[in-house]
């Protein structure tokens, strides 16, 4: 294993316990119990397992029924949405090309998504969203219709939105205008800037932070965290992706949470206790647990 695959070393413990909002512990090595043992090691003891796909989202929702301390969130990705309508020839989302099924398949999978929101461990409806990074064009109705779908879902079940929105804020922002927010919806992975999270305080969004708030180019991403309101405020890895610094590049996990907490902290010119206690009861409030 070259240093650059080296799983980072584990940071000092935090000495308040934090939840990690939003983790996919499917895609990161080993097993689920050296995950769970590593992060609360530091102090990390709480995860949010999210899914991506119908299938992602029946391990997360088994994961959490097996595990206390995980809780599940389930949905389609706004990746997977246009994928299941159009089909995946180059089979990118670790599915194997995929001949398109159109509206029919996206409503069944919505209905499997509906089915699974539905169990007690499951605590949110995500990640979705709209990605216009990734989806041309052709993808964007099958996104906002999946998006309204997946909205529609969590307000019915009670359970918190988490939101993925990749360079599509303002249409983002506008439809959960349209369709009116869940009482608790989660920015992951917030991208805004500090006007986008004076937008968010206004209405009562969470904002969850990932490791990219500590990359040198993320300084919008830490004037939004300066003016976010503490009880608004979030932490998470999106491991194995967004790797805080200075472990850019190699594999993320639940365990490198306080690498990020004191660099929020540092911005916030806060402890990192009293960040932590904030962070722990956002997170509880947030996804009712």
């Amino acid at each position: 294993m070259s240093a650059k695959d080296a799983p980072p070393p584990l940071p000092e413990p935090l000495l308040v316990e934090v939840a990690d909002s939003h983790t996919h512990l499917d895609l990161q090595s080993g097993t689920v119990e050296e995950a769970l043992v590593k992060a609360a090691a530091v102090g990390v003891t709480t995860v949010v397992q999210v899914g991506c796909d119908v299938k992602g989202s029946r391990w997360a929702a088994e994961t959490a029924a097996a595990h206390e301390n995980v809780h599940a969130a389930v949905a389609l990705h706004p990746n997977e949405a246009p994928r299941i309508v159009l089909g995946d020839p180059d089979g990118w989302s670790r599915q194997g090309a995929r001949e398109g099924g159109g509206d029919a398949a996206l409503d069944d999978a919505l209905t499997e998504i509906d089915r699974l929101a539905a169990l007690p461990y499951v605590r949110g409806v995500g990640e979705t969203g709209l990605d216009f990074f990734r989806t041309g064009p052709e993808g964007v109705a099958a996104q906002e219709h999946s998006f309204r779908a997946h909205i529609e879902i969590a307000k019915r079940h009670g359970k918190a939105l988490v939101i993925h929105d990749r360079e599509a804020h303002a249409d983002v922002l506008r439809v959960l205008d349209e369709e009116g927010a869940p009482e608790r919806t989660v920015f992951h992975c917030y991208s805004g800037d500090a006007e986008m999270a004076e937008i968010c305080a206004a209405k009562g969004y969470y904002m969850s932070f990932a490791g990219n708030v500590t990359f040198k180019n993320a300084q919008p991403l830490r004037d939004a965290l300066a003016v976010a309101p503490l009880e608004l405020v979030l932490v998470e890895t999106d491991a194995p992706f967004l790797t805080p610094a200075p472990f850019r590049g190699r594999p993320n996990a639940p365990y490198l949470i306080p690498v990020t907490v004191r660099a929020m902290a540092e911005v916030r010119g806060i402890g990192e206790n009293a960040l932590a206690e904030a962070i722990a009861v956002n997170t509880a409030r947030a996804f009712d647990y």
